[in-house]
């Protein structure tokens, strides 16, 4: 990936960041976006020399031709696209607002689906490149408390198999990550059923994979021309294999779940 150019959204904390790091040790060009100026700035220096800063909100679609524009002409080219900015959920979908659900999409998947869209026909023109887009494994399985997460996360991976479809011939790979936990701040930042901030992590987040070994495991995808990665481990991984094996078996897993009480918990035990 020696001065290849590399643009990652999400790239403040987390997978994103982690990500930022490890494409940097591997020589390439970083475009890093999100909201947090600062934040941005300190990934930036920890992925040394090279690495352009462009912040935007998401859901800002107008803006986005001119972001890509911009973004092109620094390097004079694209080669890789990291889908990864959103926002998760902790609510029953009897007790959430619409909005909530207006707001999710429009980050986790409109958001993605814009910036392809604009970068795409730049890409394969160019001859190709990488995506990697980060759904989930509750975008593989519906999961008690993130309807509208997982109606999202569902989206990113019928969209950028679509696309890997269409134009992998042309030169374009995409590599379609589902992670699980994760130690990010995903359920710090999720939303409740009012569309309020959460504000408060849960045992499955503080006790999954860091973001390094969950980006080390993305890269080496990249290398293998990996099409599709869980990044999971125990009932996690078991969550994703039976929504293909055993789709019956899975569904009476997650109801059960929920009779047991485990809406109530808000807390150990569930992906991301």
């Amino acid at each position: 990936m020696k001065d290849q150019i590399w643009w990652v959204t999400g790239a403040s904390s987390g997978i994103g960041a982690a990500l930022a790091r490890g494409l940097a040790a591997r020589g390439a060009r970083l475009i890093l976006s999100g909201r947090n100026v600062a934040a941005l700035e300190a990934v930036a220096t920890d992925c040394g020399a090279g690495t352009m800063i462009l912040p935007f909100e998401a859901t800002d679609y107008d803006a986005i031709p001119g972001l890509v524009e911009r973004a092109w002409a620094w390097g004079g080219r694209i080669d890789g696209l990291v889908n990864n900015a959103g926002i998760s959920q902790r609510s029953l979908a009897v007790e959430t607002d619409f909005a909530v659900y207006q707001k999710i999409i429009a980050v986790d998947l409109l958001a993605p689906i814009a910036l392809t869209q604009a970068l795409l026909p730049r890409m394969i023109a160019a001859g190709g490149g990488q995506i990697i887009a980060i759904s989930s494994v509750a975008g593989v399985a519906g999961v008690p408390l993130r309807s509208a997460y997982s109606a999202a996360k569902h989206g990113i991976i019928g969209y950028h198999d679509s696309v890997r479809a269409e134009n992998e011939h042309l030169g374009l790979k995409v590599l379609v990550v589902e992670p699980g936990s994760v130690r990010t701040n995903v359920s710090r930042n999720a939303l409740n059923a009012d569309g309020s901030v959460r504000g408060a992590s849960d045992a499955a987040i503080d006790n999954g994979l860091s973001p390094d070994d969950a980006a080390a495991q993305m890269l080496a995808a990249v290398d293998a021309g990996t099409r599709e990665l869980v990044v999971a481990e125990g009932a996690e991984a078991a969550i994703a294999a039976l929504r293909r094996s055993d789709p019956n078996a899975l569904f009476d897993r997650m109801s059960a779940m929920v009779q047991a009480g485990y809406a109530k918990q808000m807390g150990a035990g569930r992906p991301d």
